[in-house]
């Protein structure tokens, strides 16, 4: 996953025909007994998920809910190249997806929306009874983190955040390591956020990546709606692509919790001198405060003494990384630089080993076994697996790796960022969402060669 440019084209490769990605059987044949899935959603992410959805023969799609009349008509298309029956289409207002969760033909229902609408739609969604997979990032406040805690523990409905980057295959092999003990005892971890999403938050309200400098009302795609939190607010604003990989490798709510936060925010610039250098100091936007910091830095303790800084970083000019480093007392990961350093194994004292050849010994059994089916899937593989444990964990009706819990817990860093950055780097204590059962939960078993 270099841009969102890359995924793009590898989406519509995907889409363009059956004949990239096999048909893949899960036990199910039957329509009665195949998971039928909704989707609340179709814009770019959500249409990726249509796709790989639709290339697997133990899932039907039932229904499809957009405000946006264009996004419905391109899921249509993508709908009618595969055997999927006709689907029964909702969008009429912003409130239309309600109705959809009424239908009696639904399992599972999977949101890909604005992040405002992320909590309430899954609320809805668990108290309606489906299975629920929600996009990154969760929850916007606290209180909505809470929402979704509150409502799962009510229902008994279950709900996955669809974080992808837990499937990466660097991250799942530094994960065996992790489990093997190659670094030791975990002491540190850095993780984040950085990508420059000018073009994103910005555009010529024509296409997603056209060149300009609209966004709101006159923007399209995340311009339309994401810009408006750099606007608005001085948090991470998203800190699960990074936070959840570490927070799996470090067993929060399954043996550890996150305990306190502390965030900083530099000066905000970048916004500000992209419009000015590509749409000029006289227009309207080149007057518009953001509120975010260019780079927010964020350090988080843990209950069995780990930290983690975590950065968030979109509004200036870099190369995409999500900054990764796992540091243990035999040894430490980087991702950037793609280096390894365990010591008495590798090859000289004090110097790094490229990461290749050790990330190849401790492949996961996930990418061993699938790897073939999952390149042509979006962000590198990563999309088939999400969506590979979201349908396998539904069919099951049993709790997801990355439940209600971690989905509070992962969102949470954003009121907590923006109300220390508030108050000049305050401490910020974390909820305990499990409500002290992270003491005795069992860690998921991520090394399994099933989901």
């Amino acid at each position: 996953m270099n841009t969102r440019r890359n995924f793009i084209k590898k989406a519509t490769i995907v889409s363009a025909g059956i004949s990239v990605l096999p048909n893949l059987t899960y036990g199910f044949s039957t329509n009665k007994d195949k998971l039928k899935v909704a989707l609340i959603g179709v814009g770019l992410r959500g249409t990726n998920h249509l796709t790989n959805l639709l290339q697997r023969e133990d899932v039907i799609i039932t229904a499809i809910c957009d405000v946006d009349p264009a996004r419905i008509k391109i899921a249509e298309e993508h709908i009618k190249k595969h055997k999927n029956p006709k689907v029964k289409i909702f969008g009429k207002d912003d409130y239309d997806y309600k109705n959809l969760l009424e239908l009696k033909e639904i399992d599972a229902v999977i949101i890909a929306t604005p992040w405002l609408w992320h909590t309430r739609m899954a609320v809805d969604s668990m108290k309606a009874g489906k299975y629920t997979g929600l996009e990154v990032s969760a929850a916007n406040t606290l209180e909505e983190c809470w929402d979704l805690v509150n409502v799962h523990e009510e229902t008994g409905s279950h709900l996955m955040i669809l974080e992808n980057v837990n499937y990466r295959r660097d991250v799942l092999a530094v994960l065996n390591m992790v489990k093997q003990n190659v670094f030791g005892e975990m002491i540190h971890f850095r993780c984040g956020y950085q990508h420059d999403l000018r073009f994103v938050m910005l555009n010529d309200g024509k296409s997603a990546y056209g060149k300009g400098v609209e966004f709101g009302d006159k923007g399209i795609s995340e311009a339309a709606w994401r810009t408006q939190h750099s606007v608005l607010r001085n948090a991470d604003v998203y800190p699960t692509h990074g936070v959840g990989p570490i927070a799996v490798m470090c067993d929060v709510n399954r043996g550890n919790r996150m305990v306190s936060l502390t965030s900083h925010a530099t000066k905000s610039r970048g916004m500000h001198n992209y419009i000015v250098e590509n749409g000029g100091e006289n227009h309207p936007n080149a007057k518009v405060n953001f509120k975010m910091g260019d780079v927010i830095t964020s350090t988080i303790e843990t209950a069995n003494g780990e930290t983690i800084i975590v950065t968030h970083d979109v509004h200036l000019p870099r190369p995409y990384s999500l900054g990764f480093r796992v540091q243990g007392t035999k040894g430490l990961w980087e991702k950037d630089g793609d280096r390894i350093y365990i010591e008495g194994q590798s090859k000289k004292p004090h110097v790094w080993d490229d990461s290749k050849e050790w990330l190849e010994k401790y492949d996961h059994p996930l990418w061993k076994k699938y790897g073939e089916h999952a390149l042509g899937a979006g962000h590198g593989g990563m999309d088939f697996f999400v969506i590979n444990a979201f349908v396998e964990s539904a069919k099951e009706n049993i709790p997801p790796p990355m439940d209600a819990y971690d989905a509070a817990a992962w969102s949470a860093i954003t009121p907590l960022s923006e109300r220390s950055i508030e108050n000049n780097g305050e401490p910020q204590d974390f909820p305990d969402f499990t409500r002290g059962n992270w003491i005795k939960n069992k860690p998921y078993n991520w090394m399994k060669g099933t989901f």
